[in-house]
């Protein structure tokens, strides 16, 4: 099943083993991590691990020289990313970690799990609440014309001008879309005319498969990633609903395990260097990467994950992607001291500990250059479980709240309408649900500016949001006592970021 959890720039030209410390300003240790015996470090013999391996420079002699030292400490490399110095590992033995951690050439190592491989996190908020056969014909019944016929339940588009941004540019076809996700399921009449196959492949276990089909989710019930999909890019066919972007082409990369349906990091790395490899100009991570909500530095694994995880990204950066990702669903201040994590690690037995957000990170949500999104509702209010963080939160787009219900709409349903696997459709809401409407509007964007590099693109949208003052005073779910504090002024806060993103802004500036 899908995660339900209660859930910045740095200078591309720092050699890479020295970039990541030099902009997170890492402190020598982060308080209240997993030790160092902790069960990723600790995983019996018998059974194989998932490592990275990340080399210290990407000089074609280091690469060589760690490819032979991981041999020898008895590893099996899955695949080699060597214009990013990552290694992917599998090793059953229990000191691998270890020992190639004190390898000349290697800057991090560590386990991305901590339990033996199976066969491979989103953040939405809920059970999907799948649309009825007559539901949708009534809704049809109210769509006024020029609409989808399930147009009229889609309050989210109204929200961000979405519906008048496709009469006058609805995205370019030389713009894609990457859904770094579950799969998607390309053959949704809703989703077939914009999907690209070319540019798609299943990334899990860490070496990219463009088979085809490769991409699909692995059963119904990994309806995540075709969800998102058809919120960016759903065509405006006369079918079903209509996306953001319903003119620009989407991708899908797949990274959930096929059982677990985790996002492990290796999957992770392989998606982010398949889209900048591919030409994909924009991507969407709607999840964390597993087995941690939060990868804390001191810890040896959990920092060769954020490593792995980071070079990945800030390649696709240089190549000319930008990334968005959900904040995350635990209604967790980004910006605070501490955080109780008692979800982590998700693949084993969690453990409660309580960490500080400014040296244990959600990735990707908080890697230099990702844009960071926050969910909103029908009132424009802060989702009741959207994560949120002054100086964290780039940037708010509708999300859903089912606490906020819209006059309307046919439905009364204040979650998002989309795609799902099979040519059916669903509510779903939570910053999974934010993050692609922010995205379709960077892939509008592009298409308006299609030479804007990644962070002209993310200045932009920053630009041309629209701006909320933080509540006087925020009680989210309605129960009389106050949910979360935002700081922070009318240009720049906790809960919306630089404010709410503007298709129509995006098509017309």
């Amino acid at each position: 099943m899908a995660h339900l959890p209660a859930r910045r720039r740095m200078a591309l030209a720092l050699p890479i083993g020295i970039a990541l410390t030099a902009s997170f300003g890492f402190l020598p240790s982060a308080s209240a991590t997993a030790p160092a015996d902790s069960p990723a470090a600790t995983a019996g013999s018998a059974s194989s691990l998932a490592y990275v391996v990340n080399t210290r420079s990407t000089d074609a002699r280091t690469i060589a020289s760690v490819s032979r030292a991981i041999s020898a400490a008895g590893g099996s490399i899955v695949e080699t990313y060597a214009k990013i110095g990552v290694f992917v590992v599998h090793s059953s033995n229990a000191d691998f970690g270890k020992q190639i951690r004190a390898t000349k050439g290697v800057a991090t190592a560590g386990a991305t799990r901590t339990a033996p491989l199976s066969l491979a996190g989103t953040t939405d908020e809920g059970a999907v609440q799948k649309l009825s056969k007559a539901d949708a014909k009534a809704v049809a019944a109210q769509a006024t014309p020029g609409q989808e016929p399930l147009e009229a339940d889609q309050w989210d588009l109204r929200a961000i001008g979405a519906d008048k941004a496709a009469t006058v540019n609805p995205g370019s076809k030389k713009v894609t879309v990457g859904v770094i996700d579950t799969g998607v399921d390309d053959t949704h009449p809703d989703l077939a005319p914009n999907f690209s196959a070319s540019q798609s492949a299943s990334c899990v276990g860490g070496k990219a498969d463009t088979s085809p089909g490769a991409w699909r989710p692995a059963n119904p019930e990994h309806y995540h990633g075709t969800h998102v999909a058809g919120e960016i890019a759903a065509a405006r066919n006369g079918v079903g609903v209509a996306g953001v972007a319903p003119g620009v082409k989407v991708a899908g990369i797949k990274v959930a395990d096929p059982v677990s349906e985790l996002f492990y990091p290796e999957s992770v790395v392989c998606a982010f260097v398949f889209a900048a490899d591919h030409g994909i100009e924009v991507t969407n991570n709607s999840y964390y990467v597993d087995p941690w909500m939060y990868n804390c530095m001191d810890d040896p694994d959990q920092r060769a994950i954020v490593d792995a995880v980071n070079r990945a990204q800030l390649y696709a950066q240089k190549k000319g992607t930008l990334s968005f990702a959900s904040a995350g669903n635990s209604n967790h201040d980004l910006d605070s001291d501490a955080i109780l994590d008692d979800s982590s690690p998700d693949d084993s037995t969690a453990v409660e500990r309580t960490i500080n957000p400014h040296t244990c990170f959600d990735v990707p949500t908080q890697l230099p250059g990702v844009v960071t999104v926050s969910s909103t509702g029908v009132t424009k209010s802060k989702a009741y479980y959207s994560s949120y963080g002054n100086g964290v939160i780039d940037i708010a787009a509708p999300g859903g709240d089912k606490l906020q219900i819209p006059a309307d709409t046919p439905s009364k349903n204040g979650r998002i309408l989309s795609t799902m696997p099979g040519g059916e459709y669903g509510w779903l809401q939570g910053t999974s649900m934010a993050s692609p409407h922010a995205a379709g509007v960077a892939a509008l964007l592009k298409s308006t500016h299609p030479k804007a590099t990644p962070a002209q693109l993310q200045a932009l949208m920053k630009a041309q949001a629209d701006e909320e003052v933080c509540p006087a005073s925020y009680d989210g779910d309605g129960d009389g006592v106050v949910d979360a504090t935002c700081e922070g002024g009318k240009q720049r806060n906790g809960f919306y970021g630089y404010g709410i993103v503007d298709a129509l802004k995006a098509v017309k500036k």
